[in-house]
């Protein structure tokens, strides 16, 4: 996992260069103003689905993990609280959907809490569960997101 603001991306040196530049292409759709959607950046390997929703409370949420795609989720409007685990900490997972790409657990061992507000990111690789659109301390919140989506294969070829 790895967090930021968007406006540091293109110059944090961890960040990966495919994925500097996949955020750099979305961001270039202005995500800000494109209404709920899907929204293709580069054939089927990335797309990015802009939605709206209201915040809930850690306990009416579960966690997702997915195999095949890298999730980056930038918070466009609102306040929003992930909690996150590393790499197989999903536990009694539900059994995987390969059409869609994702399990659901409602058990992440160790853990962790990230608080965004917006313009900041969160990247999520496979395997790592991570639970969204949980309400900040203030109570909920209506959210505008976009969930870029990468396959990644486009990381190892």
């Amino acid at each position: 996992m790895l967090f930021g603001h968007i406006s540091d991306a293109a110059v944090m040196p961890e960040m990966n260069l495919v994925l500097r530049n996949i955020i750099k292409k979305a961001l270039a759709l202005d995500p800000f103003s494109l209404e709920p959607g899907s929204y293709p950046i580069d054939d089927n390997d990335v797309f990015m689905n802009v939605m709206s929703f209201e915040t809930q409370s850690r306990e009416q949420k579960c966690a997702e993990l997915h195999h095949r795609y890298i999730d980056i989720q930038i918070l466009l409007s609102g306040e929003e609280v992930i909690d996150y685990g590393v790499r197989n900490s999903a536990k009694n997972a539900t059994v995987y959907s390969e059409a869609d790409d994702y399990q659901l657990t409602d058990v992440i061992e160790n853990c962790q809490t990230l608080s965004l507000t917006p313009s900041m990111f969160a990247i999520f690789m496979p395997y790592e569960p991570h639970k969204p659109g949980i309400a900040a301390e203030k109570g909920n919140s209506i959210l505008k997101k976009a969930v870029i989506k990468v396959n990644l294969n486009l990381l190892t070829s």
